[in-house]
């Protein structure tokens, strides 16, 4: 797992202007064979967090979660991580209003839509729907947040707003919280209830 957070790291720096061989030389040394492309870090909690739940080894069946920063990345990663570049296997979750821009980059970079799976407005709209608004409060109140949450509710622009639209936002408030609930939303989640966005890319890697 720290080999493989290493690749990971190594394909940021890369993204970002630096060299390809770090990257390319762990991803042969790993076997690293598929890339899961994400738009952020949360993301990446609640994928990780739902492939331990099934038992799966992800480093060891040579696949890296990566958060890439942004919707608007994908059209550089999966150049560097699919036909043009190291040739892997990509898959990975968008939400639907950025999904034009996986499409966009994925077909310039030859590589197949096939295993990219559409929430509609994000993952944690999608993890707190298939909870209900109760059980993701109960969430909430069992990590210690229920006071913030409480504070949260009574700012004059949550009066009126949707509950599922409130708890989205609050999970936004603060700097990695949505991090956190990622992984605690999926933990919570029973059986049959993982949203099926999710449950496609984690069943399909």
């Amino acid at each position: 797992m720290t080999e493989m957070r290493a690749f990971r790291d190594a394909v940021g720096h890369w993204a970002t202007g630096g060299p390809r061989a770090p990257a390319s030389d762990l991803a042969a040394r790993l076997r690293v064979r598929t890339a899961v492309l994400l738009e952020g870090a949360s993301d990446l909690a609640a994928v990780e967090a739902l492939a331990a739940r099934r038992g799966l080894d992800l480093a060891a069946e040579g696949v890296c979660v990566v958060a890439m920063g942004g919707a608007m990345s994908i059209g550089r990663y999966a150049a560097l991580l699919g036909p043009p570049g190291l040739g892997l296997r990509l898959r990975g979750l968008c939400d639907e209003g950025e999904q034009r821009f996986y499409d966009r980059g994925l077909r310039r970079a030859g590589a197949s839509q096939e295993g990219f799976f559409v929430c509609v407005a994000d993952l944690e709209d999608e993890l707190i729907r298939a909870l209900g608004t109760a059980r993701a409060e109960e969430v909430i109140r069992a990590e210690g947040d229920l006071r913030a949450w409480q504070t949260f509710m009574r700012q004059p622009a949550q009066h009126g707003r949707p509950r599922e639209q409130q708890l989205r936002r609050f999970l936004g408030t603060k700097k990695g919280r949505k991090i956190r609930y990622g992984r605690l939303l999926v933990e919570a989640l029973g059986p049959g209830e993982v949203p099926a966005p999710l449950d496609g890319l984690v069943t399909g890697l």
